[in-house]
């Protein structure tokens, strides 16, 4: 029986600038391992001190290496979904896409395991040392764990239940697991090492950060480019000028210095107490064809990008009868700085959800997968708060057939926030399938309370379609609007 295969377009209300995906680039210090048989954590023990390295073994002999010089790729070639097993549940629901570098090599991918050969006998209580997994960040999650003989999984490593995690691991001992990412991106995994010696010492090789990439490869430091938006054609004297500078794509800095520079100026002058990504001022005749421009700066107060000048034009506000020596009062009072942005990236705004299945009661056809992230940039200086939500139309196939967006249902995650900025995920909405009307009448995907929220967040959510068993196949499509207020 075939099965429906559907179709999610996401679109996003963009206040004033859509994201562009970062070119593909990589860091020239790193040394990229895609294919072949790589020990991640290579346990050393030399001069009483405990160490991690990396064993290379991609190439025709090998190499010992430093994890901070290895970037570990998980090719787009690594995608599979999650099998309907209850002892896999810990990687999301069945039919969810991850991405898996298998316990088993494929010569297709990176084959990584662990290895103690190094350690010398003797020198640790009961022949053993602990292995860790002390932190993760990343835009997921990172579980690794071991099949057993009935095709079980055991999980050794997951960073979504509480970490650390750790394993005892023998001092002659060379492994292998299957290595999990729930989605996308670039990802560090902090391991470390420790054990105890015969004569009762304890040793640690401190926390080592690695560095994994899922999915296609993308500049992590990506060259920012900064624009200006919010100047108007002209304005009228005591007119409000809000300007805003935004960043493509969204980085984490948030330091900027304005500058302006007005007739008979040699050069620009920084417009002093003016650090963030708005800058609002009145509008006077005196400021007509004055130029404004940002700078975005690194937590060194290094350049790293600068926008083009944009230039104030000021209607002429005089008139006959106006005295020549009088002038113009203009008092304002400023209800908020700033903007609020909503965007998606119009290169990776379609989300495919994977054929349907039957259901385990075989009372309905399922589909999950995982929503593009949403970027919210609030840079308000009043922090009012914010909330993001959705809502999705009727899914519609050639020929007409179509289905209501009731049937799909989300559970939204906060994929990554600025430092404070106090972002929360909504409620859970489930497929309106028995009861419930879905995302169809509007969901909140994330929100931030008043007092908080200004920064950069992206937002997520995991998908879920529930439909009718006599729903016809063919291939759906439906739209879903998301909207910051």
């Amino acid at each position: 029986m075939s099965r429906p295969l559907v179709l999610l377009a996401a679109i996003g209300s963009l206040v004033a600038a859509a994201v562009v995906t970062p070119s593909p680039a990589l860091a020239a210090e790193q040394t990229v391992l895609s294919r072949g048989h790589v020990d991640v954590i290579d346990v050393h023990y030399e001069g009483g001190a405990l160490s991690l390295k990396v064993r290379d073994d991609t190439g025709a002999s090998p190499v010992t290496r430093d994890p901070a010089d290895v970037l570990f790729h998980a090719l787009p070639e690594s995608q599979t979904t999650v099998p309907d097993v209850p002892s896999y549940a810990f990687l999301g629901a069945p039919g969810t896409p991850v991405w898996l570098l298998p316990q088993v090599q494929d010569p297709n991918l990176l084959w990584p395991g662990w290895e103690t050969l190094n350690l010398p006998t003797g020198v640790f209580a009961g022949g053993k040392i602990r292995l860790s997994l002390v932190g993760v960040e990343g835009p997921g999650r990172v579980s690794v764990f071991v099949n057993d003989p009935f095709g079980n999984a055991q999980v050794l490593f997951r960073s979504d239940d509480g970490l650390p995690d750790a394993i005892e691991v023998g001092d002659h001992v060379h492994a292998h697991a299957n290595w999990a990412f729930s989605a996308t991106g670039r990802y560090t995994l902090k391991f470390q090492a420790d054990g105890t010696l015969t004569d009762g010492t304890a040793v640690s090789s401190g926390a080592v950060d690695y560095t994994f990439a899922v999915g296609e490869l993308t500049d992590p430091d990506p060259e920012v480019a900064l624009d200006i938006f919010g100047m108007q054609d002209s304005y009228a004297p005591g007119q409000q000028v809000n300007l805003v500078a935004l960043q493509t794509p969204e980085t984490e800095l948030d330091h900027y210095h304005w500058f302006s520079k007005c007739a008979g100026a040699a050069d620009f002058a920084v417009v002093p107490g003016e650090g963030g990504a708005a800058y609002s001022f009145t509008a006077t005749e005196a400021l007509d064809g004055c130029q404004y421009k940002a700078v975005l700066y690194d937590e060194d107060h290094n350049a790293v990008a600068e926008a083009a000048p944009v230039t104030l034009v000021v209607e002429d506000g005089g008139g006959p009868g106006e005295p020549g020596g009088s002038q113009s009062i203009v008092a304002t009072v400023r209800e908020s700085d700033g903007a609020l942005v909503l965007s998606v990236d119009p290169n990776d705004r379609t989300v495919a959800l994977p054929a349907t299945t039957l259901g385990a009661a075989g009372d309905r056809l399922e589909a999950a997968g995982a929503l593009r992230p949403v970027t919210v940039t609030d840079t308000r200086a009043a922090k009012p708060g914010w909330n993001a939500s959705g809502q999705v139309s009727a899914f519609t196939a050639d020929g007409g057939a179509n289905f209501g967006g009731k049937y799909l249902g989300w559970t939204p995650q906060i994929l990554a926030q600025a430092s404070g900025q106090g972002v929360v995920a909504g409620p859970i909405a489930p497929p309106g399938f028995t009861s419930g009307n879905g995302i169809a009448g509007g969901a909140v995907l994330g929100s931030a309370p008043a007092g908080s929220g200004r920064g950069t967040a992206r937002l997520g959510a995991e998908l879920r379609l529930e439909l009718p068993t006599d729903t016809g196949a063919g291939t759906y499509t439906a739209t879903l609007t998301l909207t910051a207020i």
